[in-house]
């Protein structure tokens, strides 16, 4: 069984619909171990403990150093033994320490489609307003191996959705969740589970 580890921020929107797919099959042969949060009310926890998963809070701010903090996440996903780690909207930059511990082995989500609209500052709804004010046709959403710089590691997948008249930022934001982010990370996953356990 693949061990998942998934890291959160907020809604963890992604985060259901990768328990769902495990649920309902698409993904085979994982399971989520643990899922932490550096906010301590972010609703992706209480969604993990709908689910029975282990879920903790692990705050940031009472570290002496940022080197402090992911040595404490290092030792809890090592406490799991998770062979993946899911970024699910963790609004927070991970540094060289926690990134060599488990090179290969961190992926996230980005909604574009990398190259396009990513790097520092560019997440969340700012990434759809970017699009809109270039007047795109198209984006999408990327999944990608986490490196040292923002949104640079190897592309796993990719999809691409329609920018439609009329269209808003949060409009927007939901289509690509929807058409692309929900179904992509679940596809990522299986094909990282099938090249570690070919058939």
């Amino acid at each position: 069984m693949f061990k998942l580890g998934v890291l959160v921020s907020g809604g963890g929107t992604n985060l259901q619909a990768i328990i769902d797919n495990i649920e309902n099959g698409r993904i085979k042969n994982a399971k989520i171990e643990t899922v932490v949060s550096n906010v301590e009310d972010a609703y992706a926890i209480v969604r993990a403990k709908k689910h029975n998963i282990n879920s903790v809070y692990i705050n940031p701010k009472i570290y002496n150093s940022e080197k402090e903090y992911e040595n404490e996440l290092i030792e809890h996903f090592k406490s799991f033994n998770v062979d993946l780690i899911i970024l699910a909207g963790f609004m927070k930059i991970l540094t060289n320490n926690f990134i060599k511990t488990y090179e290969g082995r961190i992926i996230n989500i980005h909604p574009s489609l990398i190259p396009a609209f990513c790097g520092k500052g560019c997440y969340g709804l700012k990434v759809h307003e970017e699009v809109l004010k270039r007047g795109v046709k198209i984006t999408g959403a990327t999944v990608h191996y986490v490196s040292e710089g923002a949104d640079e590691g190897p592309i796993i997948i990719q999809k691409a959705v329609e920018v439609l008249p009329g269209d808003t930022p949060a409009i927007l934001q939901k289509r690509v969740m929807e058409q692309a982010e929900w179904v992509i990370y679940s596809e990522a996953i299986n094909i990282i589970i099938k090249e570690k356990y070919p058939l």
